[in-house]
């Protein structure tokens, strides 16, 4: 499929791209390791302007026991184009902001997600037990030219509707999940912990780990204090 031309749909420069349409960056962020120290240290009425090798500990001690309010004094601004399905499974973190594009008002994109022939994959197992163990060349290709087929198929009924005249709100009803959307996602370092733990974990669908393992890299960089001693308390959030 091709870019719809809208600058929106462009991977900005600053942006970590993912799959084959989609990317993760940091829009803003008001995070960093002495917003945990002082959101700590105000129950004693202390504040500090620099950390110390002292603070580590305290953030250490903080993430081990669970204190997890401290955690909570910051926020990360994310930037994000996926797949709807991977947007449908992100939203069922609940503590945070989001606003999407919308399709009622915007034109739909043309841009779909098409799995690498290497992610194309099979499911093994009961429910609840699944391993996914990757397909045959021929079935990989297969799928994807499927995929593509349908993409095609879906977008040109939606343009047929439009140029009709049947309203975007309703001709937006044939776009399959595997288009791409895309949305703005605040949130405070507790909250990301527990979307990372769970969504860039072994059992998380391969998709939306991959725009996991990206969103982490972002917390590492900004919190790294806090995030060594996420690491150490075997990715557990507080």
């Amino acid at each position: 499929m091709s870019t719809a031309g809208d600058d929106t749909e462009a991977i900005p420069a600053d942006a970590i791209a993912i799959l084959d349409h989609g990317f993760v960056r940091l829009d803003a962020a008001m995070a960093d390791d002495l917003s945990v120290v002082n959101g700590a240290r105000v129950s004693f009425a202390r504040r500090k302007d620099e950390l110390d090798d002292s603070d580590a500990g305290l953030v250490k001690f903080l993430m081990r026991d669970r204190h997890g309010s401290p955690f909570e004094h910051n926020a990360f601004r994310f930037h994000i184009r996926c797949p709807i399905f991977v947007a449908r499974e992100w939203f069922r973190h609940r503590i945070g902001s989001f606003n999407e594009f919308s399709m009622r008002y915007a034109k739909a994109t043309d841009d779909f997600y098409v799995p690498a022939a290497s992610d194309v994959r099979t499911q093994v197992g009961k429910p609840g037990a699944y391993s996914f163990q990757p397909v045959d060349a021929e079935l990989a290709e297969r799928t994807r030219a499927a995929l593509t087929e349908a993409y095609d198929r879906a977008y040109a009924t939606y343009e047929e509707l439009v140029e009709a005249g049947v309203a975007r709100e309703l001709a937006r009803a044939v776009m399959p999940v595997g288009a791409y959307t895309q949305f703005y996602w605040t949130v405070n370092a507790r909250a990301l912990m527990n979307f990372i733990s769970l969504r860039n974990a072994e059992f998380a669908q391969l998709e939306i780990r991959r725009y996991a393992e990206a969103v982490e890299s972002f917390f590492a960089e900004k919190m790294p204090i806090t995030y060594a001693a996420f690491i150490e308390n075997d990715r557990t959030a507080p």
